[in-house]
């Protein structure tokens, strides 16, 4: 089979897993001319239309002439067409995006399977040889790999790995590391104070801190006094819809904390709720991590400027922080040499990580 030939699709999801190889081959050397013509930049090229609607613009996206596009449209409709009887996409009028048939649709479902398949066991198999790795950062973490990068930049560079930095939501980053879209995350936890968490994953640790409070709220409306829990409850509260600081929340105030709470607008990310606070479109509070309150106040986060910070006072039970570090899969790391990439990266960060070289203990695990 040629490289640009589509193999079977060999999604876990697939009805036919448990067919042996053997049966397999069998059936593919029966196959269909049609079939065995497709590649996975047609693939490709159909998912991008899928997404945007039209050749144009998937043209743009591609970087390509929409002619090319069109070419290659037109021949998998044919293709279609004589394989199942129904082309795949179906022009209407002029400025109108494709009517997608619901062959159409099975094919999209297929060619998506196929590339996320190639592209994991092609990611995992240079993973494997350590000729890549990819670590996952939040915004507020990117710093950590910068800091470790000059400890391991010439050896990388030396041996040219490719090292991926990958942007993840908190809130996303289990899932993530989970399906090995990822092999490192410097990320963020919301753990019970003074306690070590049994984590499904090995960890360095890089530090904790506590929450506070930032708000636009006046000195009459909320003096500058640690906030007790039943204060908080009654403030009027930009409140995060899911993630880090929502587990604060949901801790504190039980799953239904929403309708608890007095939450006057949903917030998805901070520096949404740092400008409705900012330009005043909201009165109210926002709970964010003690370190991003100070910056905040001192103007080193835009949208901060105006802003008081109040730490949180009694009653907040149980006592929990935001435990912040480096995870990898549990166990990963000893399936490799001492040279490759990952360990390489683990080793750095764990080299690094504040309070090293103080005698500070650190939840290695």
């Amino acid at each position: 089979m040629s490289s640009s030939t589509v193999p079977p699709n060999t999604n876990s999801t697939s009805q036919h897993d448990d067919r042996a190889p053997g049966d397999v081959v069998a059936d593919a050397l029966q196959q269909h001319p049609e079939l065995l013509d497709l590649t996975l930049d047609q693939l490709r090229t159909l998912a991008v239309v899928h997404l945007e609607g039209n050749a144009l613009q998937a043209a743009r996206r591609l970087g390509r002439e929409q002619s090319s596009v069109q070419k290659q449209l037109d021949n998998l409709n044919r293709s279609a067409q004589r394989l199942c009887g129904e082309p795949l996409l179906i022009k209407q009028g002029r400025g109108q995006n494709f009517l997608v048939t619901p062959t159409g649709e099975h094919y999209v479902r297929l060619a998506l399977d196929t590339l996320d398949t190639w592209q994991h066991g092609i990611q995992a198999a240079r993973r494997r040889l350590g000729h890549t790795i990819t670590v996952g950062t939040t915004e507020f973490t990117v710093a950590f790999v910068g800091h470790i990068w000059p400890r391991v930049r010439d050896e990388f560079h030396r041996r040219d790995i490719e090292l991926k930095i990958s942007h993840i939501r908190t809130r996303d980053f289990a899932a993530t590391l989970d399906s090995h879209h990822v092999d490192l995350i410097c990320g963020s936890l919301a753990v019970e104070t003074g306690t070590r968490p049994d984590f499904d994953y090995d960890v360095i640790e890089w530090h904790r801190e506590g929450v506070a409070l930032l708000t636009n709220l006046t000195t009459h409306e909320l003096p500058d006094a640690p906030v007790q829990h039943d204060k908080l409850a009654a403030l009027p509260l930009l409140a995060p819809t899911a993630g880090l600081l929502a587990d604060f929340l949901r801790a504190w105030y039980g799953p239904d904390y929403r309708s608890t709470l007095n939450v006057i607008a949903d917030i998805d990310a901070l520096g949404y709720g740092l400008a409705l606070l900012d330009n005043e479109l909201q009165r109210g509070c926002l709970l964010t991590t003690e370190n991003v309150a100070r910056a905040a106040t001192e103007g080193r986060l835009q949208g901060g400027h105006h802003l008081r910070a109040l730490p949180l006072g009694a009653g907040y039970t149980p006592p929990m922080q935001i435990m912040t570090g480096i995870f990898s899969r549990r166990q990963e790391r000893e399936k490799y040499s001492s040279r490759h990439p990952l360990n390489l990266l683990w080793n750095a960060f764990k080299e690094a990580r504040p309070g090293t070289n103080k005698g500070t203990t650190f939840g290695d695990h």
